[in-house]
């Protein structure tokens, strides 16, 4: 029997150029799909009045280590330097699969509260063959879209951070393949988290790169950030390497030359930018322009709530107000007019929405509300006093909304989120992360 929601009188902004803005549009969907976005939909299905709210595609988080939710704001004001130290030479070697899944758990449904449908979980926790167990069924049982990329273990600061000679563990990532993702068409899918060069030896490089093709899988890897991996030319070292390739997402990208821009997008790579980690830690400058100028989608990401807040709306806005401030810098300098390329808020909405897809290999299936694609939708109520009156509703979402403006959300067509309230057993998962903090913490004094 096919089961059908009607979103009704919502100001729709789909994100799909074809089907554009609708200021009272209804969103249909059958079976977990997008049926139809157009004014006045009939249909016999249950109704959700979307009247005084601004109905849009869930966001993409491109790049968040979700295990880290049990150690929140630990490092408010840590640099990347200290970040290393304190979370992955102090906090990491103590996590149990316990502590993994109390984190994924609870950071998982702080995506969902706040709207981001889709993540892609850089889980480089795997201390054992439990701990991406413990990962991975905390996020089948939240109901988000996910990308699990499969990362290291973190016992050691020395053994996994500097000149690397331990790849990750092959056969383990095979199990997880075949146990976990046999079909690419889960909501859960399955990418590598990779380290790259100059944080590993030249063949453990290879041969990671060599395990998510061999198992067809994407690659996920942070370069070109901060003091030490900014001066790496981590992408040129992987094209001297023959290792490029469209399978592959550069996250931060803050130092790239232009010689490394190039090989990015001449390679079909894709980019993920986490601008409120990069200012406030000390990657660089979010580089969200220079992206586009060279052709690339880029996306947002949160990375580590150790340090920044876990929503977009902080992204949007970080990536802005950075953005817009380097080049009203650089046009007062050379005392010329702003350009007409700077950034827009409907383009940072996009960015946050259709680029997230694109950069998470998920286009086909989320991003926008195209009839055909699963149903991903997000409603914010903009009847709200830091949202009303609406006179953009794209500025409106990228400039004015939060967290708590999130009414409903849907992932694959199942509500998640309705009436502002999460469906799920909130009060065990913040009692689990909570009992996860207090054994870390622990654990840490009595390794001290």
């Amino acid at each position: 029997m096919t089961h059908r929601t009607l979103l009704r009188a919502g100001h729709v902004l789909s994100m799909d150029p074809d089907i554009g803005d609708l200021p009272r549009g209804d969103v249909l969907i059958e079976d977990g799909k997008i049926a139809a976005v157009r004014p006045d939909i009939g249909a016999d299905a249950e109704v959700l009045d979307m009247t005084g709210r601004i109905v849009i595609p869930g966001f993409v988080d491109t790049h968040r280590h979700t295990w880290e939710a049990s150690i929140r704001n630990v490092a408010p004001d840590a640099t990347l330097d200290d970040y290393f130290v304190d979370i992955l030479d102090t906090f990491a070697p103590l996590y149990t699969p316990e502590d993994v899944y109390a984190a994924n758990l609870a950071g998982a449904l702080e995506c969902l509260n706040a709207g981001i449908t889709t993540l892609v979980d850089w889980s480089h926790i795997n201390n054992t063959p439990e701990h991406p167990d413990a990962a991975i069924r905390a996020l089948t049982e939240t109901g988000i879209r996910a990308q699990y990329a499969y990362g290291s273990a973190n016992t050691s600061l020395a053994d996994y951070w500097f000149e690397s000679k331990i790849a990750i563990p092959g056969d383990d990532v095979r199990r997880v393949r075949s146990e976990y993702f046999a079909s690419d068409d889960g909501l859960l899918t399955l990418a590598l988290a990779t380290r790259g060069p100059g944080f590993c030896v030249n063949d453990v490089v290879t041969s990671e790169w060599a395990l998510a093709r061999e198992l067809d899988i994407p690659i996920t890897v942070h370069v070109a950030m901060g003091r030490l991996a900014g001066r790496f030319g981590m992408v040129k070292q992987l094209h001297d390497l023959g290792l490029l390739g469209p399978d592959t997402t550069y996250v931060h990208c803050c130092y790239f030359s232009e010689e490394e821009w190039r090989l990015v997008a001449d390679s079909g790579g894709t980019v993920s930018i986490a601008p409120q980690v990069e200012t406030q830690m000390g990657h660089g400058w979010p580089p969200v322009m220079k992206a586009i100028e060279h052709g690339l989608r880029p996306s947002l990401s949160i990375d580590v709530v150790t340090t920044v807040p876990g929503d977009m709306f902080t992204q949007i806005r970080a990536a802005f107000g950075a953005e817009r401030a380097r080049v009203n810098a650089a046009s007062w300098e050379a005392d010329v007019p702003v350009p007409d390329t700077m950034l827009t808020a409907r383009q940072m909405l996009e960015i946050a929405t259709r680029n997230g897809a694109h950069v998470a290999g998920l286009e086909d299936r989320t991003g926008s509300l195209t009839p055909g694609k699963r149903a991903d939708v997000v409603a914010i109520d903009a009847t709200a006093l830091n949202v009303a009156p609406v006179h953009d509703a794209a500025a409106a979402v990228a400039l004015s909304a939060d967290v708590s403006n999130v009414e409903a959300v849907i992932v694959d067509g199942v509500v998640r989120k309705r009436d502002g309230r999460l469906t799920a057993d909130v009060a065990r998962a913040r009692r689990l992360v909570e009992e996860s903090r207090d054994r870390l913490l622990a654990a840490k004094e009595a390794r001290a």
